[in-house]
């Protein structure tokens, strides 16, 4: 038997090793994203090794195969955007290349370079966690890298951030509802509209996001359309949530190629 301090305690653990995940994706969109990350990263090694001949181009792939995660298993993330992907990369790795030739330390220096890396991707507006990886690959990716210089971050950080950008548009593009970027995506409309209008605004959700203080990876454009279909919802009370999400998931990736 299983009482109720021992039912708390493991409520608690779960909260502390997971979030509060609703996230529904159909099984359809789960094995799309796999699918996809293969094709890009079986993409993005063929170009590199046959067409470009980059060197130092295998150091640089481990940060864009992080890259190719976000977009596209999460193409409508903040974190996933073409300027997040774009200034995260090249920002981390022209800081990457001045700690590296500042700093005589590589320890240090890494440190230093992901440290900046941070703080100038969030001032900028590009944050990209894969970029940290790019910053300290400038510092500890050995001689070959060091040589380079800054004509590191055009070749072959530019080239490969260009090349996942151009794959994600295409992959993605098929599928009106997780086109790339976010705001080509085209979500079908709930089938019966409401009257009422969302409440929420972009002031509204400016002053949110000030009082939480914190990075939250959507945009403003999801929180929207998310706020719209829960409140269709709440107009329908008849509909189950579970049968609801997984449908609409599985709806928006058969109904999406066009």
């Amino acid at each position: 038997m299983i009482n109720k301090d021992s039912t708390g305690r493991l409520q608690r653990i779960r909260r502390l090793l997971f979030s509060d995940d609703i996230n529904q994706a159909s099984h359809g969109e789960r094995l799309f994203s796999a699918l996809s990350g293969f094709i890009g990263l079986y993409g993005l090694l063929w170009i590199n090794a046959e067409i470009l001949h980059l060197q130092g181009a295998a150091m640089v792939v481990g940060s864009m195969g992080a890259t190719l995660v976000l977009v596209f298993a999460v193409p409508h993330g903040a974190l996933s955007q073409p300027w997040a992907v774009f200034g995260g990369h090249l920002i981390s790795a022209l800081i990457g290349v001045s700690c590296a030739q500042l700093i005589a330390d590589p320890v240090l220096a890494a440190a230093v370079a992901v440290g900046l890396a941070v703080g100038a991707m969030y001032y900028l507006h590009c944050i990209h966690p894969p970029g940290g990886a790019t910053a300290m690959v400038a510092v500890l990716g050995g001689n070959e890298v060091h040589q380079m210089g800054y004509s590191f971050v055009a070749q072959p950080v530019l080239e490969n951030v260009l090349i996942v950008l151009a794959m994600a548009v295409l992959v993605n593009f098929p599928f009106r509802h997780r086109r790339y970027p976010a705001v080509l995506s085209k979500p079908y409309p709930p089938k019966e509209p409401i009257d009422e209008k969302p409440a929420i605004t972009h002031q509204g959700l400016g002053y949110a996001f000030s009082q939480l203080d914190s990075f939250i990876d959507v945009s403003e454009q999801d929180l929207i359309r998310i706020y719209t279909l829960a409140l269709h919802h709440a107009h329908q009370p008849g509909l189950r949530s579970g049968k609801t999400g997984e449908q609409g998931s599985e709806q928006g990736a058969g109904q999406g190629m066009r």
